[in-house]
């Protein structure tokens, strides 16, 4: 049995959606198999993509929240919303009552398979700190199910066509009937034969071997909005594997991850750097060119600036999500080099200094002058 997926994200079940994302970009980051080479982290990392499936989409979280996993399996997702096409699993009970009235089971229903919907796929994308920043446009490849050109998905040699299962009649479907002392049971079951579909290949295509779709390799171009990060997710419409029996193609999932960056770091919108100065610098005020997201841009050092000092740059942030338009702020924490050495002018320019704020020198030279003077 599956963990339960709050406890696999770290997150309480009355978390928010900013609590869930949050958490999942933090183990994302440190259990990405690129990352993180010890053994089971990459399992671990399926895990956590698996928890925030369910629990980033709002409906899928309640049905799991009342369900558990049950509720969000792929085989009975839909079945919690819908009880209206259970299948053979209907019919038994249908023929089960029927036959405990005395009337042998019949089948109302035809459950030849018809059109079906190609399965989602989904690629994992890593960009560049700047691109996530910005956006842009991405080549990408996928390998995914086609539909056979040859033979246009019919799974025939072109000219033949299938013919209906004579064992089930071209319903897709066999019932086994036995008497009971409270009367007929019918048992529905897919057709071993046609496996549900109702007709039956003869001469299959050359070019798919008669499933009526081809693996492809194709090239895509997709547009990554400004402002993404780790975790954001991008649907491509109609890129998944084609369908079966003219039915619509699934979507792409693009999964984003983000790569660090050694100079800047991010936080939320906002972008955080650091700056050194020196100790002259601080007292005395400067103009510096700092680099930011958006090229070099020259950032003034008040006079008296103390270290850690936080300076905002605004509007130089990230672009918010789905209005780029708006941006978040660039702040760059400001650090004060002391040095180590200094000349003997240096040295007797700052005792010179030192006297004439009054400031006592001791065993230690001019470290009480830097104490006093930047709070140390």
């Amino acid at each position: 049995m599956p963990r339960d997926y709050y406890e696999v994200l770290g997150v309480s079940r009355d978390a928010d959606k900013e609590e869930i994302k949050r958490a999942y970009r933090r183990l994302a980051r440190k259990y990405h198999p690129d990352v993180n080479k010890e053994d089971g982290a990459e399992e671990r990392f399926k895990e956590i993509n698996r928890a925030y499936e369910v629990l980033s989409e709002p409906e899928t979280r309640s049905r799991y929240d009342r369900f558990g996993e049950a509720g969000v399996s792929s085989a009975a997702g839909a079945g919690f919303q819908d009880f209206s096409d259970m299948g053979g699993f209907a019919d038994i009970f249908e023929s089960f009552f029927n036959g405990f009235s005395g009337v042998s089971g019949q089948s109302t229903r035809s459950r030849r398979a018809g059109p079906s919907r190609g399965d989602d796929l989904r690629l994992d994308l890593k960009l560049d700190f700047r691109e996530a920043i910005f956006g842009g446009e991405k080549e990408i490849r996928i390998s995914h199910l086609e539909t056979c050109t040859v033979c246009s998905g019919t799974g025939a040699k072109p000219g033949t066509r299938a013919r209906t299962c004579s064992t089930c009649s071209g319903s897709g479907q066999v019932r086994r009937a036995t008497r009971t002392p409270f009367g007929s049971f019918t048992q529905v079951s897919v057709c071993p034969t046609c496996n549900g579909v109702g007709q039956v290949i003869e001469d299959k295509c050359d070019a798919c071997g008669g499933n009526g779709q081809r693996q492809e390799t194709k090239k895509l171009k997709i547009t990554v909005p400004a402002g993404v990060d780790t975790g954001t997710r991008l649907r491509v419409s109609g890129e998944g594997d084609a369908g079966q029996r003219g039915g619509p193609p699934g979507d792409l999932y693009v999964y984003l991850f983000v790569n660090e960056d050694p100079e800047f770091h991010r936080d939320g919108i906002n972008i955080l750097s650091e700056v050194k100065i020196s100790y002259l610098q601080a007292i005395l005020g400067c103009r510096l060119d700092v680099n930011t997201v958006d090229g070099s841009v020259e950032l003034p050092i008040p006079p008296g600036t103390q270290p850690g000092t936080v300076l905002t740059m605004e509007n130089r942030g990230v672009p918010r999500l789905g209005n780029p338009v708006s941006r978040g702020d660039h702040l760059i924490t400001v650090s004060v080099e002391i040095p180590l050495r200094t000349t003997p002018e240096e040295r007797e320019l700052l005792e010179k200094l030192a006297k004439l704020r009054g400031d006592r020198i001791g065993k230690g030279g001019i470290e009480g002058f830097f104490g006093k003077v930047f709070g140390a």
